[in-house]
């Protein structure tokens, strides 16, 4: 016998090719990254494309131009919040850029201790305990000051891939369909693609619940950040609250940025930033241990402790990528184990439609 024999050659082979493929997605990682997020992207805006497409004045019943209306909305939207709000935030960004430095200088020394005493009319003692409490946490304060600082430089750069996102997504809006079709047809033999299809169908239907999961908390998060801050009366109360809501699709870095820039404002416009600071905090735990597992549980039907260690073990292994991406993998890897357990149980499988669209795999086996 030779060594090494044809199957142990096949398995090198194999182990290789793996091998390269993931070291290949390892150096993309970033690339492909902008184009999952510009899928979810096209999954947000689907909706609204598929009614103008049933329902337009100008053309009906063509995908193509119902995407591009949809993106001359955003346009205008986009136009008009800008033209509205950005010269105010422009200001109280120059002025927040000019007493930040004050601010972080009062941290350490703890001068903000008499700051806030005699905005908030505390007491000798309030003031020196706080004082006390700076001075002991130096450090820590300083530590946090290098986190936001890199924070905001990494969110710059982010800014500068997220421009890329909705112009991926008119190609993935346009030919999502076409694009499935073609890799199916390219990965899979003849034999296997109905059912590869009807698969497909059953992961459609979870990203798309998955996305309405991500556009409810964003409707959340907003309603609690326009709430709080018009009852603090706070400057550009709505605007601020529709940023930390688009914001809401970012993990991590997201609500980081929406936290800076909310005690930034109200820093500048000398408004209550420490109780809005405190119920910021709150939130954050609210929305990451409380109403995101149970809206995500309701949407994708796993349970509320599952979607809670996904998004941990996520934390651990990708950062702010692995946040993003662990509840949907997990969703589509039960999605992928529920239908390949019916098939190993003999059930019988046919791709028919029901009900005017095509059904999913799991209704298939099933039948």
């Amino acid at each position: 016998m030779t060594f090494p024999d044809r199957r142990t050659a096949s398995i090198l082979l194999t182990i290789l090719f793996f091998a390269t493929v993931c070291a290949a997605v390892y150096c993309a990682r970033r690339i492909i990254l902008v184009f999952i997020l510009a899928v979810f992207f096209a999954y947000l805006i689907d909706p609204v494309v598929k009614f103008l497409q049933r329902h337009s004045l100008i053309v009906r019943n063509l995908r193509g131009p119902a995407v591009v209306e949809v993106y001359l909305v955003l346009l205008v939207l986009v136009a008009l919040l800008g033209y509205t709000f950005a010269p105010g935030i422009a200001r109280n960004m120059v002025k927040l850029v000019d007493e930040v430095p004050v601010l972080i200088d009062g941290l350490s020394t703890g001068d903000i201790a008499t700051q806030l005493g005699g905005k908030y009319g505390w007491s000798e003692g309030q003031e020196f305990r706080l004082r006390a409490f700076l001075a002991r946490h130096k450090e820590d304060v300083q530590g946090v000051v290098r986190t936001v600082d890199r924070s905001l430089s990494d969110l710059a750069q982010l800014l500068g891939w997220l421009l890329l996102i909705p112009i991926l997504a008119i190609f993935f809006l346009r030919d999502g369909a076409h694009i499935a079709d073609i890799l199916i047809q390219l990965f899979f033999p003849l034999k296997h693609r109905p059912r590869i299809r009807a698969l497909a169908d059953d992961l459609n239907i979870m990203l798309t619940r998955y996305i309405r999961a991500q556009a409810i908390l964003c409707g959340l998060s907003f309603l609690f950040y326009s709430g709080a801050m018009l009852l603090l009366r706070f400057p550009h109360a709505i605007a601020l609250a529709v940023l930390g809501g688009l914001l809401e699709f970012i993990p991590a870095v997201g609500w980081i940025s929406t936290f800076v820039t909310i005690v930034g404002v109200g820093i500048v416009s000398h408004s209550h930033w420490v109780l809005i600071a405190v119920l910021l905090a709150l939130w954050r735990l609210v929305q990451d241990y409380f109403t995101t597992p149970r809206i995500m549980a309701r949407e994708l039907e796993i349970h509320p402790l599952l979607a809670i260690f996904a998004v941990l073990v996520g934390a651990e292994v990708g950062g702010v990528v692995g946040i993003y991406l662990a509840i949907p993998l997990m969703a589509s890897m039960r999605v992928i184990w529920r239908i390949s357990a019916r098939v190993e149980q003999g059930s019988s499988w046919q791709a028919q439609p029901t009900s005017g669209r095509p059904s999913s795999l799991a209704e298939t086996v099933a039948r």
